[in-house]
């Protein structure tokens, strides 16, 4: 049965690992690339066999062109079409999985498959669950999992896909910051994370005074947002959010699921702070301290202050 692949790419990411994770089923993968030359050069040597480049400008964003990304993807009938979990690559992948009638999935770690059926397994409830699903037909999901060391693949042929005249339909007439929390995040040189380890909303002072200390922003992880409401959507780091890159990053009770740890992939060191051993955080750390967070956490805020 056709196992083909497409991976929608419209900017930097864990695009060798979602090559990969495609490349798994045993078929040929395919790039949509959606921006600059030099976007589809770097994809071309993460391990695809054809990239084909959709070319945008600063006035055209990658909405615009969604649905013609999504003809090019339907016209080979894929069975599987991943993207980042960037907003613009998450338009165009459910523009595509529209056209494909696919089964849309937003957490795609790993694929496999057993007899036709494409199988995803991934982690939930903090990693203390590992869910297997099944998809019969065709598959369009946000690939989350890790990225992979490239090595020296040769580079796929990369070919311009004709231009189409979409500046009428969409395009960029002002681009603003906004100066607010989440300016500051992207800016910061030092970032202290708080997870799921955190128990109650009060406990949130202490990390905030460590940060303090630290003379660093807060960022958190997508629950304490979305399902605690402990924090505004400003301070989420991860594939979806904000994508930062400081010099330090200390994670407090984070467990480290590749949807969170994507957006801090560019930071400089980062130290872990969890008391399970097993924790895959302690696998992505420069510094793993494993202990108890209530006593770590102001162990280390008080030695920072006398320094």
């Amino acid at each position: 049965m056709n196992m083909d692949s497409w991976i929608i790419v419209t900017e930097d990411g864990p695009i060798a690992g979602m090559v990969a994770a495609a490349r798994g089923l045993g078929g040929s993968v395919t790039a949509a690339v959606v921006g600059s030359r030099a976007l589809a050069d770097a994809v071309a040597v993460t391990g695809p066999d054809t990239v084909r480049w959709f070319a945008t400008d600063d006035v055209v964003p990658p909405e615009a062109i969604a649905g013609r990304v999504a003809d090019e993807i339907a016209a080979t009938s894929p069975r599987v079409v991943l993207s980042l979990g960037n907003p613009a690559a998450r338009v165009l992948l459910a523009v595509a999985a529209a056209r494909l009638g696919a089964a849309v999935v937003n957490s795609v770690p790993r694929l496999t498959t057993e007899a036709d059926a494409v199988v995803i397994t991934r982690p939930a409830v903090e990693d203390k669950v590992v869910e297997t699903l099944e998809v019969a037909g065709a598959l369009a999901g946000v690939f989350d999992g890790e990225d992979v060391e490239q090595g020296t693949p040769v580079a796929a042929t990369v070919s311009a896909v004709p231009d189409a005249d979409v500046r009428a339909s969409m395009r960029i007439v002002e681009t603003t910051t906004t100066g607010g929390e989440s300016a500051g995040l992207l800016q910061a040189d030092r970032v202290v994370g708080v997870g799921l380890g955190i128990r109650r909303k009060d406990d949130l002072a202490m990390v905030e005074e460590l940060a303090a200390a630290s003379h660093a922003e807060i960022a958190c992880s997508l629950p304490l947002s979305d399902d605690m409401r402990w924090y505004d959507a400003s301070h989420v780091v991860g594939t979806s959010s904000s994508q930062i890159s400081p010099d330090l990053y200390i994670a407090v009770g984070v467990s480290g699921q590749p949807q969170h740890m994507s957006g801090v992939r560019n930071a400089k060191v980062v130290v872990a702070i969890n008391n399970d051993p097993d924790a895959t955080i302690f696998k992505k750390c420069d510094y793993g301290i494993l202990g108890d967070l209530y006593q770590i956490v102001p162990a280390l805020t008080a030695a920072l202050k006398e320094t």
